[in-house]
């Protein structure tokens, strides 16, 4: 069985980092390649990172600074915004990323899917899905950054994209951007028993208990993130580690890893006495704190 992944998710607008609240509120965080190159070191598995600006302005990812931060990240990098042609791929492709990841495009143009798996493999195109309840309390799938219903059914959408050629999905709820309560299990189990291809569940993430819910109740493959990897130092180890007492399969490269450490139902890290940390040798040898 292939272990289960965690993802950080960057989000860019105008250039900057930002935090995503319900996809109309955003907080600035800073330049991104500072961010990537300090999430890549301290154990994520791939970085997913959306310019959220791009198909607003007509255009793709800045090339210069995606050429510039895919030299500092090492893990696999995947990248969307505006990518409407076989032509963006390439460029993107060519700059550093391994993946791309394709919303609106996908739903104005479906047949664009099974064009871009024929020419770079399924295994690189990521079809992002966003789910809004609608006014009747149904999940519709939306585009245009969460800005227009299609009307589509999240679950019968899912199937499309993996029948054109897909090889993952990207699920985000809209309604739990950036609200802390937790990923929408419901939607993401939902998806994945309803198809074949790897479901990464997105939005609503507050915990580091979070992550092993989207595994367990959410059937997710892999689980991601945005708002909770800023500020926190050792925030992705930490999710790993919450995701290893869960008793879920996921590989762990840090040395400082915190196994056999005790969480609260928050997935906080509990206080134990140095004395008792010495003894059962979990702490790392200064050395490998910091790589």
């Amino acid at each position: 069985m292939l272990k289960k992944r965690l993802i950080a998710c960057l989000i860019i607008k105008d250039n900057i980092l930002v935090q995503s609240i319900g996809f109309n509120k955003y907080l600035p965080i800073g330049e991104p390649k500072y961010t990537i190159e300090f999430i890549s070191r301290w154990d994520v598995d791939e970085i997913v990172l959306l310019d959220i600006s791009a198909r607003q302005e007509n255009r793709i990812i800045n090339l210069d600074v995606l050429r510039y931060v895919s030299k500092y990240c090492f893990v696999p990098l995947s990248v969307g915004g505006g990518i409407s042609n076989i032509n963006n791929v390439k460029s993107i492709l060519s700059a550093g990323a391994d993946k791309v990841v394709v919303n609106t495009s996908f739903i104005d143009n479906p047949k664009l899917i099974t064009e871009m798996s024929d020419n770079f493999g399924s295994q690189c195109v990521v079809a992002s899905i966003d789910c809004k309840k609608n006014r009747h309390g149904k999940l519709d799938v939306f585009s245009e950054s969460g800005t227009y219903n299609t009307k589509k059914n999240p679950i019968e959408w899912a199937k499309n994209v993996q029948e054109y050629g897909a090889g993952e999905i990207l699920l985000n709820s809209i309604d739990r951007d950036g609200k802390k309560n937790g990923y929408d299990t419901e939607l993401i189990s939902s998806v994945a028993k309803n198809v074949d291809i790897p479901v990464i569940a997105l939005g609503g993430v507050g915990e580091f208990s979070h992550f092993a819910s989207g595994i367990v109740d959410g059937k997710a493959s892999a689980v991601a993130a945005a708002n909770i990897f800023h500020f926190i130092e050792h925030s992705t180890i930490m999710a790993k580690a919450n995701l290893l007492a869960s008793g879920i399969d996921i590989r762990l490269d840090s040395e400082a890893n915190y196994m056999g450490r005790e969480f609260d139902e928050k997935g906080r890290l509990l206080t134990i006495s140095s004395e008792k940390l010495k003894k059962s040798e979990l702490l790392p040898s200064k050395k490998n704190i910091f790589r």
